[in-house]
């Protein structure tokens, strides 16, 4: 993929904004026919005009009535068109982009919060807001969070652990057991190779990593290196046979266990199922169970990242980088943040550029910054046997490690886990992966979305999950399920308790003989910024 036109590039956003909103403003500002109002186009049900400034003043209030106005009855002729359903989806998509860098909340002339700021401060916002846009100018990117008050290893990813391999692709972090017996089964997490590892590991009171080793789990992290231009030949293979299945046969080799516990998330547990199925066609039966969190591995949904992806698009990728390259990790963060513009793009731009307000410390998006680059041929073979032509789900459509790869094949317990309102894995797709595997299935289905819906600590007491027993379609299964309160992370322990075996004596140090500990976790691999 790459990131559609960028109306958000710190470099030039404001110049092209402030022509366009100069044609609009006296459209915005000049009152409908009143056959074009309707009764849901209320600003204060919209939070960029919810503050009191919006509606105190009867001209910003009418713009944003308008505004919200024009914004709807554009939407609706695409709805009413003769078009095919992923044209007008596509033209949805495109038409929000405008439509939310137009919005008058995005200017300074019409943003009556930011003016009446800048008139209580003297103009001292408005220095300020400047400050930041030339610091984000020398960044290349919009600051979401206070970048300083993070460190990799200080104060995010510091589960106490070791680096126990590496190789060109990643690093193996096993971490220091926290009670006295253990699992005689490891468990082994291979995170998103699109992102940092430590979304898994942020700080100990939301860490999956250290919830898992405080469960008695002996734990073993795949982290992914931000691969550079000595990398940019590997494949979608290397990433198999490198990456997942070097990090469960040293998990093995250093616990003496018979077979690990595995799990992915989004991606990673994409790859994590092509590995298993490289391993069951070579009859080997390496893994006990299998978890899935937020995962595709059938492509016929994929939500709006899908609209984006075509065979002239793919086709270009192939020739610029898929014999060799990088795709670089700013490319996919716009591709992210443009399906979220009105909560990942312009309130920051508002606040930042328009208020002077400096983002607050806030770990999540301080990960979300962290970009991180692919190899071109390892990106390009999983577009266009994922995304655009969805052959990882039909058996032996794919040849993977010399393997004619098939799910069914995957004959052990999957606890698939999606989120309910998750814009990047539609959870209805998550859910299609109960069809394919060849294992007993359990499915669980979280409140909110592809982050913050698997990064739920039971101690916050927050959202709801659902639980059921799988049936054929989706909705069947919702429209069946069991609402359960608070996080999903306990029902996830327990199922998982019954598949890593008996309880032994936790180790007393890191590694082997064989695989001694290299340094400390996180490791180097992870704090390699993207060049």
């Amino acid at each position: 993929m790459t990131a559609p036109p960028s109306p958000w590039d710190p470099a030039n956003w404001m110049t092209e904004l402030a022509k366009a909103q100069q044609g609009m403003l006296h459209a915005f500002a000049t009152p409908m026919p009143s056959f074009f109002q309707a009764a849901n186009d209320a600003p204060g049900t919209d939070r960029r005009f919810a503050a009191d400034a919006w509606r105190n003043h009867p001209g910003f209030d009418a713009m944003a009535r308008n505004y919200l106005s024009y914004a709807k009855v554009l939407c609706d002729s695409i709805d009413a068109s003769p078009a095919d359903a992923r044209s007008k989806a596509q033209a949805q998509f495109a038409l929000r982009q405008v439509l939310d860098a137009l919005s008058p909340a995005n200017c300074l002339a019409t943003n009556p919060e930011a003016l009446q700021l800048a008139l209580e401060t003297g103009g001292v916002s408005l220095a300020e807001g400047m400050q930041q846009f030339i610091q984000d100018v020398a960044k290349g990117r919009i600051s979401m969070t206070d970048d300083q008050a993070f460190e990799v290893g200080r104060n995010v990813a510091t589960t106490p652990g070791s680096v126990v391999f590496e190789n060109e692709l990643m690093q193996l972090i096993q971490y220091t057991p926290a009670t006295a017996k253990v699992h005689q089964r490891p468990l082994v997490i291979v995170p998103p190779c699109i992102n940092k590892f430590y979304i898994l590991d942020l700080q100990p009171e939301n860490s999956l990593v250290a919830h898992s080793v405080a469960q008695g789990h002996t734990v073993f992290l795949v982290s992914w290196r931000n691969v550079s231009a000595a990398q940019g030949h590997l494949g979608w293979d290397d990433y198999l046979e490198q990456g997942v299945i070097a990090a469960i046969d040293t998990a093995l080799a250093i616990s003496g266990s018979d077979q690990v516990n595995a799990l992915g998330f989004c991606v990673g547990g994409t790859l994590l199922a092509c590995a298993m199925g490289v391993l069951s066609a070579r009859g080997e039966d390496k893994v006990s169970s299998m978890t899935l969190l937020t995962t595709m591995l059938d492509f016929t949904d994929t939500g709006e990242i899908g609209l984006l992806v075509d065979e002239q698009l793919v086709a270009r990728r192939e020739a610029a980088i898929g014999q060799g390259g990088l795709l670089k990790g700013r490319e996919l963060a716009q591709v992210f943040a443009a399906l979220r513009a009105n909560d990942l793009i312009w309130p920051y731009v508002v606040n930042g550029y328009l208020k002077g307000k400096a983002p607050p410390a806030f770990d999540l998006l301080f990960w979300n910054g962290d970009d991180t680059n692919l190899p071109g041929p390892m990106y390009c073979w999983y577009l266009r046997n994922a995304y655009l032509e969805n052959k990882l789900c039909e058996p032996g459509a794919t040849v993977q490690c010399g393997q004619a790869v098939d799910f069914g094949d995957i004959d052990v317990p999957a606890f698939l886990y999606a989120s309910r309102d998750d814009h990047i894995v539609p959870w209805q797709t998550a859910y299609q992966s109960t069809g394919l595997l060849g294992g007993d299935i359990t499915f669980v289905l979280g409140a909110s979305g592809h982050i913050a819906g698997v990064i739920n600590p039971p101690a916050k007491g927050k959202r709801n999950h659902w639980v059921g027993k799988v049936r054929d379609e989706p909705q069947a299964w919702l429209d069946a399920a069991e609402s359960v309160p608070g996080s999903w992370w306990p029902a996830w322990s327990k199922w998982l308790a019954k598949h890593a075996g008996a309880q032994i004596a936790a180790p007393k140090k890191p590694g082997s003989r064989k695989f001694p500990a290299l340094e400390p976790a996180p490791g180097r691999y992870v704090k390699e910024k993207a060049p």
